[in-house]
């Protein structure tokens, strides 16, 4: 389990695959309140042919550090684990707060990301309104309850009870500093005006079931990009615990170059 130190934080990741494999590296980056394990059905498939490497974002998993204020401050510590690697150019996938973190990257150094997935992610960042009403509450109802409302409604209708009971206790886990502060930080995230201006090709991958954040604004991203391509699955929020498979495949025909 290595890890790097980084402005005070202790990243852990994985780094696994062949370093001469196909194509340039992989880097999943999970969502709030969530841990790099939320990939590893895409991991287990891709690191038998080409480089994979996947982090615990700050705070997160067992990673540590505080909360930061700005998506730009964990873009900052993916790229310092991409230098420390000596990893130059790769594809990034994103997961919802993983997908912010994503298009910041990307926007500030596009020679760098030779594809972009971004996954129940968004450009700008409007709840919807059960989820605003959600946030509003959340410094007057205790933090376990609040986590648990979150996680309850990300999943879609049907997904087995005690899954999301074990996701609700992990991302429990993630202390309340952390949660709170990089809410704000997702808050004030917008780079929906400046998506044109990323060359780079897209793959938009959404629950059509996700009230966490609404397929629509998915659907107006797609709009604003050069190359994007779109696809909605049947599923909530949680995507990659959802339909492991189906996005895993979705992934791989997006970078083979197949239409998916």
């Amino acid at each position: 389990m290595p890890q790097l130190e980084v402005d005070g934080a202790a990243l852990t990741y994985d780094d696994e695959g062949p370093r001469e494999g196909d194509g340039v590296p992989l880097v999943f980056v999970h969502g709030w309140t969530a841990d790099r394990h939320r990939w590893d059905h895409q991991v287990a498939h891709f690191a038998k042919k080409r480089r994979v490497i996947r982090l615990d974002l700050r705070g997160h998993g067992e990673s540590g550090g505080a909360g930061v204020r700005t998506i730009e401050e964990l873009a900052s510590d993916v790229l310092a684990l991409l230098d420390h690697l000596e990893v130059e150019r790769f594809v990034l996938v994103g997961h919802s707060m993983g997908g912010m973190i994503s298009q910041t990257i990307t926007l500030a150094h596009p020679e760098r990301v030779d594809r972009l997935v971004l996954v129940n992610s968004i450009g700008r960042m409007t709840y919807s309104r059960g989820r605003g009403l959600l946030m509003a509450a959340s410094t007057r109802v205790p933090f376990k309850l609040f986590v648990a409302a979150n996680i309850q409604r990300a999943f879609a209708p049907g997904h087995p009870r005690e899954e999301i009971r074990a996701y609700i206790r992990a991302s429990a886990a993630t202390p309340r500093e952390v949660v709170m502060t990089l809410y704000g930080a997702m808050r004030a995230f917008d780079v929906l005006d400046r998506l044109g201006e990323i060359s780079t090709p897209i793959l938009l991958v959404h629950g059509y079931h996700d009230i966490q954040l609404p397929v629509a604004q998915m659907l107006r991203m797609a709009k604003a990009c050069q190359d994007a391509e779109v696809r909605i699955l049947d599923a909530g929020h949680e995507l990659p615990v959802e339909k492991p498979a189906e996005l895993t495949a979705t992934l791989d025909r997006f970078l083979t170059g197949s239409r998916v």
